[in-house]
């Protein structure tokens, strides 16, 4: 069935301001931005795919972010909770991504001025111009943005103002082949693959126990599994652990000692440990080719300099990282980094070869702008496939961005974000010591991961 939003439509003619701003993503930016709307008194609506705000961090919710409470909350979210009584947890403690999503997110997105304008189990499809494809340019900054989306209660159309598109990258990981495309064979075995930063210590430790498992990455997503599955294997015998990655090291995780983050060396460390001690078994020059079903798990094809070899394994985790997916922006007239997909502007600031999280410059609209006037990205997304996300930096860019909506670019210019050290993004330590890293994540009953706070 399809529908047609006629409530939701506007006519050509009619003032852009009248129209809400479409946010798409309810997890920390999206409702970020939608607080900032709030304080400015505009209008929004906000579709979230999943059914339940912050859906992807639920998924991760076992791990514990790198940055304590005081870094991850959005400065006009907690002006708008307070107001209600609400109190920030020990500033200084280092959430899990549950307790994220259950002492700041849900109760910021319960909020009366924001629940209201959540539309949960709402995936939208595309984003074009009201009677415009991306060709056409006359009165093209005055025409509203027309939202394609699909629900249960099928297709329905919308307008807006402007958007900003908050999605995120999580749900698009990386390809495990070196080509950027998906191995041949990947549907032969897609049950034996997982997303990265599975649960390996809680829910999903059954999947993972005595098994042999190959983590395919070389960040701190890959870390933090590496160092929850070297704990397993302590508990469950028979329980073996290959890492495998496509360069010589994994520069990323195995950092100096003169790191300004103890946390982040400190995982480079417990990772070369376990490697020396031989309870993780390195591959390395692996360049994925083609992956088999064997009886009891998976056959990697891969190749090391000329020769096609061959790697066996119960279980593969796929922590090769993230990409945005912009097959819902063709008709929206984007300007992207040919290399990182982040838009032109920002890429410099966050290539990750030359860029740790602390290290990326403050930025507001005028790095995120696109050829598509009211067009954003925020958030990871923004980022495109560079590693290097904070939430302190995606609430930056959603109060840059709704102030340059509210027409006061003075606010939207004046961007003032102080970051923490270099390596903010990427490591991870437990209560008890024991460590576990990634950009976002990790095991909370067994380490403290850095992720994307």
């Amino acid at each position: 069935m399809t529908l047609i939003d006629l409530t939701v439509r506007s006519l050509r003619d009619r003032r852009l301001d009248t129209l809400p701003v479409a946010i798409i993503g309810a997890g920390p930016i999206g409702l970020a931005a939608a607080a900032n709307l709030v304080e400015r008194g505009i209008d929004f609506v906000i579709y979230e795919a999943g059914d339940e705000v912050a859906s992807s961090i639920r998924r991760w919710g076992h791990t514990r972010l790198f940055s304590p409470w005081k870094h991850v909350v959005d400065p006009a979210s907690r002006r708008l909770l307070e107001a209600t009584g609400w109190e920030l947890p020990s500033p200084d403690a280092l959430p899990t991504g549950t307790q994220l999503v259950e002492q700041y997110l849900e109760p910021l997105a319960a909020l009366e001025p924001i629940a209201a304008r959540i539309r949960t189990g709402v995936t939208v499809e595309a984003i074009t111009r009201q009677g415009m494809d991306r060709t056409r340019t006359a009165n093209r900054a005055s025409t509203p943005f027309l939202l394609r989306t699909r629900s249960d209660d099928g297709v329905a159309e919308s307008t807006a103002r402007a958007v900003i598109d908050a999605s995120g990258t999580y749900e698009q990981p990386n390809s495990l082949a070196s080509s950027g495309l998906d191995p041949l064979g990947l549907a032969e075995v897609a049950d034996r693959v997982s997303h990265a930063l599975p649960d390996v210590l809680g829910r999903e430790r059954f999947r993972f126990a005595g098994r042999h498992t190959t983590v395919v990455g070389a960040g701190h997503s890959a870390a933090n599994t590496l160092l929850a599955l070297a704990q397993l294997a302590e508990q469950e015998p028979g329980t073996r652990i290959t890492w495998l990655i496509r360069n010589a090291s994994a520069v990323r995780v195995t950092t100096s000692d003169d790191d300004a983050l103890a946390a982040r060396a400190d995982i480079g460390r417990r990772v070369d440990a376990l490697v020396r001690a031989g309870r993780i078994e390195v591959v390395d020059r692996f360049e994925t080719v083609r992956l088999g079903r064997t009886d009891a798990g998976v056959r990697l094809y891969g190749l090391r300099g000329d020769d096609l070899v061959e790697h066996e394994t119960d279980l593969v985790v796929n922590a090769t990282g993230f990409r945005p997916n912009l097959d819902m922006l063709r008709e929206i007239r984007l300007e992207l980094d040919e290399i990182v997909e982040a838009p032109k502007r920002l890429a410099p600031l966050i290539d990750p070869n030359v860029h740790t999280c602390g290290t990326v410059e403050p930025h507001g609209f005028a790095q995120l702008e696109h050829p598509e006037p009211g067009f954003f990205l925020a958030g990871m997304k923004s980022y495109g496939r560079a590693p290097t996300f904070l939430l302190a930096t995606g609430y930056e860019q959603v109060r840059s961005i709704t102030a340059w909506i509210a027409g006061d670019e003075a606010a939207a210019r004046n961007v003032e974000l102080v970051l923490p050290a270099t390596g903010v993004c990427s490591s991870s330590l437990p209560a008890d010591g024991a460590a576990a890293a990634s950009c976002a994540t990790e095991p909370a009953a067994a380490s403290r991961s850095g992720c994307c706070g």
